[in-house]
């Protein structure tokens, strides 16, 4: 068996039209010459074990694994692109993808066994829930209470500008599909997140288009917070991190819990080995034991005990893609980021 990664540089774009740049890929191949073209967003560190599970029970076919952003993956299936599966953290774009016709319906015994929550209409497949969190510096809270909540980060920031001030590093909205997600969801559920990007906004924060280099950053000392980062990201990047020196915050008065989902797209080439593909993805995410893997769990959403369930997979996503509402919300956010 023969594996191949590389790694190249990030382009972002709205453009339904627009080539892309991938961010990382992944060739495995078998012993046939079919090949299982998998485009996503999930990085090679968390998700290379579902890859090689798979392949272990399916040697025969070649896995083609590309990681782009979510944006670009969108982009590229809007635009006509020929893959099996399409993977993305970003589900308000997966569910436009859904919407507009651009996926296939899957059936089997095991989309069946899916919670109402975690799949709409036999097309849109989730196999992981991930919380947003926030990841601090502990050297940067020094003498400092370590915040639980926004009104308590928003205290300490607006209290401390000279420690913090280049320090913040948040998601660039107008690129990322993620950090978009994360922030419109946010806006619907907590009056708090206008006056935490207000204050954001006057310490100059970093932009980012993802969550690894945003951990990458805090983990390096460059960064003393990072805000909305995925959960499963951080965990995994910080297992084998010298403990305390930085921090995991889930906050405790709201919390995003994103649903990492899977579909086939109408023209994939070979959708029953991609409904093949995400029946092992989904008897993963359901089975005992789940939680030895790198993603969490569908279980993981009601077994944390926070009381905040995932965002759910419906028409509700789509109220921030319409464009006059998409246009109204980047003007108000670069009012409160860019703008002090």
């Amino acid at each position: 068996m023969r594996l191949t990664c590389f790694a190249l540089g990030l382009g972002l774009s709205l453009s339904p039209a627009a080539a892309f740049e991938p961010e990382d890929h992944l060739w495995i191949e078998g012993s046939s010459d079919q090949v299982l073209r998998i485009l996503s967003t999930a990085d090679l560190d968390v998700f290379t074990p579902y890859l090689m599970a798979f392949h272990a029970e399916h040697p025969d076919l070649d896995l083609d694994y590309t990681v782009v952003s979510s944006t670009d993956l969108y982009d590229e299936i809007h635009s006509g692109g020929v893959y099996d599966v399409v993977i993305s953290s970003a589900m308000d774009l997966q569910f436009q993808l859904a919407n507009d016709g651009l996926a296939r319906r899957h059936r089997s015994p095991i989309t069946q066994n899916l919670p109402d929550w975690a799949q709409w209409r036999e097309v849109i497949f989730a196999f992981t829930t991930e919380p947003a969190v926030v990841l601090v510096a502990t050297e940067y809270f020094d003498g400092l209470e370590i915040p639980q909540t926004r009104q308590e980060l928003i205290a300490i920031l607006r209290d401390n500008p000279e420690r913090f001030a280049g320090k913040i590093g948040t998601y660039d909205v107008r690129d990322s599909g993620l950090g978009y997600l994360f922030a419109t969801q946010e806006d619907r559920a907590t009056d708090a997140y206008w006056r935490l990007s207000e204050v954001m906004g006057r310490l100059q924060p970093a932009l980012y288009c993802c969550s690894g280099p945003m951990i990458e950053d805090v983990m390096s000392g460059k960064l003393a917070l990072a805000y909305n980062v995925l959960g499963s990201y951080a965990a995994e990047r910080l297992a084998d991190q010298s403990e305390g020196r930085v921090q995991i915050l889930r906050m405790t008065d709201f919390s995003n819990v994103i649903l990492r989902t899977a579909l086939i797209p109408a023209t994939a080439p070979n959708p029953t080995e991609a409904g093949t593909f995400i029946d092992a993805l989904l008897t993963i995410a359901l089975r005992d034991g789940a939680e030895d893997w790198p993603l969490p769990p569908l279980s993981a959403a009601t077994a944390s005990g926070s009381g905040f369930g995932p965002i759910r997979i419906g028409p509700a996503l789509m109220v921030y893609l319409d464009p006059l509402n998409r246009r109204t919300f980047l003007s108000e956010w670069e009012n409160a980021i860019l703008e002090q």
